[in-house]
């Protein structure tokens, strides 16, 4: 067992939007946080949440998974964006408590609420893992205001073959981006496209470790 399984706790956070959970990860020497929610359409233990888990503390990374109250409540549908701001907005004191700098990052919606709730909550930076940069087939309907506009050093990580925005359709911006080849919006890879999952998941934490290195 490793020490990152033998030090995992879980915290529950009252918020305006309900009881949140936290389950924090830590890293033995810390120098910052990574924040992470889930999307809508699952929970923390999507496959890029749990490699980023398991990966990060070793390079002296706490990591927060943070569960939305609507469902640590048992929902299966998520609430309106407010809601999801107003339940990240709650859990926030918590991931600042130990007095690190706080990376805020997440999945898909929760990417979103990252992005839009970065500037106003004092974040250090905002990964975006999965941005929904519009519904599949909807080019038209672009979230792209909500990237551009987080105001801090963001790095977005995205399947090559994601319907949701393939790294080719993001605009021009300040932030960085990485491709996982061939993955699409929860990173799984087609078994004949050569990258098995193991090494999508690698790409992926290897570039996210290495950017959170140069941001202390």
């Amino acid at each position: 067992m490793s020490a990152t399984e033998t030090e995992r706790r879980v915290e529950t956070v009252d918020t305006d939007a309900g009881p949140a959970r936290i389950t924090w990860l830590p890293a033995r020497e810390p120098r910052l946080v990574l924040a992470v929610g889930h999307g809508a359409g699952g929970g923390i233990e999507s496959r890029d949440l749990r490699a980023l888990g398991a990966a990060l503390p070793a390079h002296g990374v706490s990591v927060a998974l943070v569960e939305q109250p609507w469902r640590v409540a048992g929902k299966k549908v998520a609430p309106a964006p407010g809601t999801l701001d107003a339940g990240w907005r709650g859990v926030w004191p918590a991931l600042t408590a130990p007095g690190l700098p706080v990376v805020a990052g997440g999945r898909s919606a929760g990417a979103r609420v990252a992005c839009r709730t970065a500037t106003e909550l004092g974040a250090r930076a905002v990964l975006a893992l999965a941005f929904p940069l519009h519904p599949p087939g909807k080019p038209e309907k672009s979230r792209a205001d909500e990237l551009l506009g987080a105001g801090v050093p963001t790095l977005v990580v995205q399947g090559g073959n994601d319907p949701f925005g393939r790294p080719g359709e993001f605009p021009p911006g300040e932030y960085g981006i990485t491709e996982v080849p061939y993955g699409d919006h929860g990173f799984a890879v087609p078994k004949k496209s050569g990258p098995t999952e193991d090494r999508a998941m690698g790409i992926l934490t290897d570039a996210v470790t290495a950017w959170l290195t140069g941001l202390v």
